[in-house]
């Protein structure tokens, strides 16, 4: 796995060995990159994993990135990522806590950001849908756009505005506006 463009295009992150975390492929990234264009302001990157669509929206012109994730292998692998990259406090920061928790911390320091990911574990997507809207609607900044990534089988569906609905084999991303 590599960072796609920008900055960082070619270099390569890490992921922690086993199934238990999924990271983005290329092509997807290389589309959901290219569907949102041009990148500036701060990004939320849930269900972080390894931190490959953070760091790309990163390298693509981001000005800051929040990472969540609360598997401690993938904790590792991501700052390992963000070490090798040079990236520090001031562009990258990880919080190794749950989703929900996290979203609920930042809405209690009213945090605002211009781009979400959400790539939750495949099998709970289906059911995340209400709970992570409503927790995203007071954190999202005006004209926000909201990255979802899940099984076609399970979408995880938000009622947000949607601009862009795209398959890639059993992965289905749906980019959402606020």
């Amino acid at each position: 796995m590599r960072v796609i463009a920008g900055r960082f295009g070619g270099r390569v992150l890490s992921a922690p060995s086993g199934r238990a975390t999924r990271p983005t492929g290329d092509r997807v990234r290389e589309a959901v990159f290219s569907m949102l264009g041009p990148l500036d302001g701060t990004v939320l990157d849930l269900y972080a994993g390894t931190g490959a669509l953070g760091i790309e929206a990163l390298s693509r012109g981001a000005r800051r990135a929040v990472f969540v994730e609360r598997d401690p292998r993938a904790v590792t692998a991501l700052r390992g990522n963000l070490a090798a990259l040079g990236l520090g406090g001031d562009e990258a920061e990880v919080r190794p806590v749950e989703a929900r928790g996290a979203l609920r911390n930042a809405l209690a320091r009213a945090e605002a950001y211009d781009l979400v990911f959400l790539d939750p574990p495949y099998r709970l997507a289906a059911g995340l849908g209400d709970e992570l809207g409503g927790a995203l609607a007071g954190l999202l900044a005006p004209g926000a756009r909201v990255v979802c990534e899940s099984d076609r089988r399970t979408p995880l569906a938000l009622e947000l505005p949607r601009t862009h609905h795209r398959r890639y084999g059993d992965t289905v991303i749906s980019i959402h506006t606020a």
